[in-house]
């Protein structure tokens, strides 16, 4: 079974700055660093992953996109901002998701085909968003998690805004939807795991990869791709080693708190994550999102 390699390439400090500290940022070198440290793990073992950039990533810095697709891996997009999608109407997603599309394709050189919203956003609240994502131009989204548990990389009870996250029933596998309008896109999910006949759970990446052990991942990874590709998921700053908690000076105590307590849950583990990946890249095999589409489909 060949698995999906994917990584969201957003820079945490800039998105913990607006997202939790009311500060305008744009990202920082870190993402650069970061990102580059993950494309030569990959390289170790010749495996070319998609890469889901933010367009204000691919505006400042371009050659980060460039070196991307340099070294034969796929551009996907991850929204502009990081903006989930329910806190954006179908006009102004339009708008973002255009315009991040066109800086990444104008920065590589090449064609955008792939989606996946931030936080995984799109929920049967938010399911207008695969018509604005036909309408663009996108042949493939990998934005839904068929589970109704929030994903630990944003927390409910830290949050400062409602997180609908996951679609209950949604189906696993990835599959072609037929939207209201007629047109179609592929849905790539991703991976749940189900204990004991239990509700599925989220698997496979990001927080679930930092806080759990090894163990956990490789076990979901096998039992997944009995019936279907596993999709395994990545942040550039899952291996960055920084420990330095944000400037909560000019917060209220609550919110402060809840700050401190969410930089906390970011950072443990981190210096585990970059021997994980290498672990795993030995034991399975993994591609990009678009060859494992053409596997299946």
């Amino acid at each position: 079974m060949i698995n999906a390699l994917t990584v969201d390439v957003e820079d945490y400090h800039n998105v913990l700055a607006r997202d939790w500290l009311d500060v305008e940022a744009s990202p920082t070198h870190a993402v650069v660093d970061n990102t580059n440290r993950l494309v030569e793990l990959f390289s170790r073992y010749d495996t070319r992953a998609t890469f889901f950039i933010l367009g204000e990533v691919a505006e400042s810095y371009p050659q980060l996109i460039r070196d991307i697709a340099a070294a034969g891996h796929e551009l996907g997009v991850h929204g502009y901002r990081h903006r989930q999608i329910f806190k954006l109407t179908p006009e102004g997603f339009h708008q973002e998701i255009s315009m991040a599309k066109s800086l990444v394709e104008d920065a590589a050189g090449v064609q955008v085909s792939g989606h996946r919203a931030p936080a995984f956003s799109i929920t049967p609240d938010t399911r207008w968003a695969l018509e604005v994502l036909a309408d663009v131009g996108f042949r493939f989204d990998s934005s839904i998690f068929p589970s109704g548990r929030v994903h630990l990389d944003a927390p409910q009870s830290l949050s400062r805004w409602p997180l609908p996250h996951g679609w209950p029933g949604f189906r696993p596998d990835i599959h072609e939807i037929t939207l209201d309008s007629g047109r179609t896109i592929i849905e790539v999910p991703m991976s749940t795991v189900s204990i004991a006949g239990c509700i599925p759970l989220p698997a496979c990446g990001g927080g679930y990869l930092r806080h759990f052990p090894l163990a956990v991942t490789r076990w979901a990874i096998r039992r997944i791709q009995r019936r279907r590709p596993a999709v395994v998921y990545l942040h550039p700053y899952d291996i960055e080693l920084t420990g330095k908690p944000p400037d909560t000076d000019r917060l209220g105590a609550d919110q402060a708190r809840r700050v401190r307590r969410y930089h906390r849950l970011q950072v443990r583990n981190r210096h585990t994550v970059e021997g994980k990946i290498l672990r795993l890249l030995e034991e399975f095999r993994f591609a990009t999102v678009g060859e494992v589409i053409r596997n299946v489909i």
